[in-house]
């Protein structure tokens, strides 16, 4: 079984080969398998099952980037206020079900009363559901200065340091095992607020695509939806307008276009043609319920001279793309259709060339960051993104993956500084 290719189409993930490595050498482990060929071999549904829980490790707390929480639950109330009687709330992926819980406790403090507000709760690991069914939550759910929301709305049980979510908020969440990508993602047909964060990084651009189109069926005309810092520039190019809500990341569909990128809010380093379809964030464990490009079909012939004419903006992304002189930006624009081509090799080697001419090109060291990510090189990955940052120190992106690197890498300080910098650059680039 080609167990790599199996698990990426399950889970719509862009997993890492090492990330579904460690997965397989511990459930060889688990069953006391010596072979990896054997194990493979036989391997059937249970056990793969078992492999799409190792590669889909949630790590979330409660009340994780409060701003967002804080943004729905106002818009909520002038929901409510504008006639509504009940407002529809979608969370996928819901992890352990801190997200919703959240959201739920959020809208209580706001004044809204239980029976005003129903969630839907979706995630892909059924271990994950039932964790948060039964709604129990150790410490490491709680985390930052302001922890009264525990005394509000948890019980604790005496055992092993955990505590119960209030019965009457559980009574208010609706858990199901599910995916974004098929199936049905929740009761409601549309919702009034979706939530979902730090999901799509994880995704190649045509399952990324395939996800936001879902997302924007099952959500109101005028709902709001809450993505991960991230994430913002793939909803512009794909029909959605950010909203004024500082560092809650929140956008609406782009009413006056219906279907059609929102560009001209999109910041100008994170448009389509300036950056690789590459998902460097793939690499490591997915933070949340889902995850290194798609292999391409093979390569046409290299070094042949071909016309500009091959490699204007609608050709296809999945040929090889011509190649073309050193020394002008050409060659940056070659690396990059290189990389949404899959030819990562190829990609980095023309970075590398384009800097042996331009050396300062903030973009270069940032594709060169993305190749290195993808490739599982963290730290290459943080040298290329931060000498990218010395050269711009606002480049949206850049910034962006730094912080998902950092937070990886349990840096959780750095990681905020570097969030709130994302945030203060995409604010800025916004137009006014």
């Amino acid at each position: 079984m080609k167990v790599l290719a199996t698990l990426r189409g399950m889970t719509g993930m862009n997993l890492a080969r090492n990330t579904v490595d460690q997965a397989v050498k511990r459930r060889m482990e688990a069953t006391g398998q010596a072979e990896r060929t054997a194990y493979l071999e036989g391997i059937d549904e249970e056990e793969l099952r078992q492999l799409v829980e190792l590669v889909v490790v949630p790590e979330s707390w409660l009340f994780r980037d409060p701003q967002a929480f804080a943004a729905a639950a106002g818009f909520v109330r002038e929901r409510l206020a504008a006639g509504a009687k009940v407002v529809r709330i979608l969370s996928v992926p819901c992890a352990g079900g801190e997200e919703p819980y959240s959201m739920a406790m959020a809208l209580c403090d706001a004044g809204v009363k239980p029976q005003s507000f129903m969630i839907d709760a979706v995630d892909i690991s059924a271990a994950c559901i039932a964790r948060a069914e039964a709604g129990l939550f150790g410490r490491n759910a709680f985390r930052g200065r302001n922890l009264t929301f525990r005394d509000r709305y948890f019980t604790w049980t005496g055992v092993d340091e955990q505590y119960r979510i209030d019965d009457a908020l559980r009574a208010r969440i609706r858990f199901r095992q599910g995916s974004i990508l098929e199936g049905e993602l929740g009761s409601a047909q549309q919702y009034d607020v979706v939530f979902c964060r730090n999901l799509l990084i994880y995704f190649d651009e045509p399952t990324t695509a395939a996800a936001i189109e879902r997302l924007s069926a099952h959500l109101a005309n005028d709902g709001m939806l809450l993505v991960g810092y991230a994430e913002v520039p793939s909803l512009v190019r794909h029909g959605f307008s950010p909203l004024p809500h500082r560092q809650a990341f929140a956008l609406r569909k782009d009413i006056k276009r219906p279907g059609a990128p929102a560009l001209d809010a999109l910041p100008a380093r994170a448009s389509r043609a300036q950056r690789p379809a590459v998902d460097p964030a793939a690499q490591g464990a997915p933070s949340r319920s889902a995850r290194a490009p798609q292999p391409g079909p093979a390569p046409g012939a290299a070094g042949k001279a071909v016309s500009p004419r091959a490699s204007r903006p609608g050709a296809s992304a999945a040929a090889m793309p011509p190649m073309v002189a050193a020394g002008d930006e050409t060659l940056l624009a070659h690396a990059r259709k290189l990389a949404d081509a899959g030819k990562l090799v190829e990609a980095d080697s023309a970075c590398r060339e384009f800097l042996a001419q331009q050396p300062e090109s903030a973009e270069a060291y940032f594709i060169l960051g993305l190749l290195a990510e993808n490739a599982g090189k963290r730290a290459e990955a943080e040298a290329q993104l931060k000498r990218c940052l010395y050269l711009q120190p606002d480049h949206y992106e850049a910034l962006c993956h730094l912080a998902l690197l950092q937070e990886q890498g349990g840096n959780s300080s750095a990681a905020a500084a570097l969030k709130a910098r994302a945030a203060r650059a995409f604010q800025r680039q916004q137009p006014q």
